[in-house]
């Protein structure tokens, strides 16, 4: 088990994705805007421009032994349930650091962790990349999968 930061490695760990998050920012334009909520849980949100899906937003969770990361890519299916779900399985076999899951009101997400010891200006950047790139790849084709009738 990753071993847990106590509360003064958590604030310098906060302060570090802080400016990471802004370099990364000042680095890629299709990142739109950059916030954060201390609700009881430290959380930041990245909002980002796509082309296929208008905006990604990737939801960061820093815990006392994970960072968090996720994103919501769509609805729950209206039909084809069987067929969108497979497909999701199937595209899990090749992700690295991240699977899709299912949600709230069934809904379809992009979720992975990582380790606090492991997160690095690279890992951040690994991690926002990956999700923003597969829901870039598969968001028309699982709407096509999930909402056929509405394409037809």
């Amino acid at each position: 088990m990753t071993d847990a930061y106590d509360a003064g490695q958590l604030a310098d760990l906060d302060r570090r994705i802080d400016a990471w998050l802004a370099e990364l920012a000042a680095e890629h334009d299709h990142i739109l805007a950059i916030d954060r909520t201390d609700d009881g849980a430290t959380r930041w949100y990245v909002r980002m421009r796509g082309e296929d899906k208008e905006f990604t937003t990737v939801w960061l969770t820093l815990g006392q032994r994970t960072l968090r990361y996720e994103t919501y890519v769509m609805p729950a299916p209206e039909e084809s349930a069987a067929e969108l779900y497979e497909h999701l399985l199937r595209r899990n076999d090749a992700l690295v650091g991240a699977h899709f899951s299912i949600g709230i009101e069934d809904a379809v997400f992009l979720r992975g962790e990582m380790p606090v010891v492991h997160v690095s200006l690279a890992e951040l950047d690994r991690a926002l990349g990956t999700l923003y790139a597969q829901v870039e790849k598969c968001f028309q084709a699982l709407l096509r999968i999930g909402f056929r009738s509405r394409f037809a």
